[in-house]
């Protein structure tokens, strides 16, 4: 017999009644850091960026694709991966569907990563993707945008021996901790405004949850994320399931 606590339909309308009333007051701060967010201030980019892509080399501004507002996000595909982040790529599943509401909305939506072009393009055909995908490279937005490690600064980490999931999901990348952990998932906002490119905005860690649509759904499944142990990285490409 479950263990969870079982109420009459009653009590659950009560208690569910309650909840709600938290469950709206976090949307209603959701939409006030959301208008918060709009008024951050802008800062001027003005050094030049180049990068690979499947029309040939782009600047920053090439990227906006004629529109006038930039999401970029920093997918871990370093140079020397064999193939992309497990946890990326979980949410790269849902890039294609929001593109064309996005572009809707006057927004370009890009995937970066410093990986070669060539292996970024095969790795989006085995995942059945069609977002752009743009590689960096060397040109040194990553690390002006925060999504590059150094080795110094990884150090203290890599030799703590508390690795967590990261042993399992460099080995999935093909690639050594290291190496796995020198680049950084982020996303970044952009503003073309009289071809003046502007970034608006960037976040990482769980600033990042809003692309991984999935936790919002198993939030609201009867065992939620159902991430309380100690066990491996559960996250698995699509077609490895």
């Amino acid at each position: 017999m479950t263990e969870h606590k079982v109420a009459t339909p009653e009590e659950w309308q009560t208690a569910r009644d309650e909840l709600l009333v938290r469950e709206k007051e976090l949307t209603r701060r959701s939409d006030e850091l959301a208008r918060e967010r709009e008024e951050l201030p802008w800062v001027r980019v003005d050094k030049e960026y180049s990068f690979d892509t499947e029309d040939g080399t782009k600047t920053l501004a090439e990227l906006f694709d004629g529109r006038s507002q930039l999401m970029v996000y920093t997918f871990m595909f370093g140079p020397t991966y064999k193939a992309g982040c497990p946890v990326c790529s979980s949410g790269a599943d849902t890039y294609d569907g929001a593109m064309p509401h996005l572009n809707a909305r006057d927004v370009t939506f890009t995937c970066l990563s410093r990986g070669p072009l060539d292996k970024l393009l095969a790795y989006r055909d085995r995942m059945g993707w069609a977002f752009p995908w743009a590689s960096s490279g060397e040109t040194g937005f990553n690390s002006d945008f925060g999504a590059v490690h150094s080795e110094e600064a990884l150090r203290p980490f890599l030799e703590s021996g508390n690795l967590g999931p990261v042993p399992e999901l460099a080995a999935a990348c093909g690639v050594d901790p290291a190496a796995y952990v020198t680049e950084a998932p982020s996303l970044h906002a952009f503003a073309l405004d009289d071809g003046v490119v502007y970034h608006t905005y960037s976040t990482t860690a769980r600033g990042l949850e809003p692309l991984l649509s999935y936790y919002g759904i198993l939030d609201r499944a009867p065992r939620g994320r159902d991430e309380g142990g100690a066990g491996p990285p559960w996250i698995r490409r699509h077609d490895e399931y």
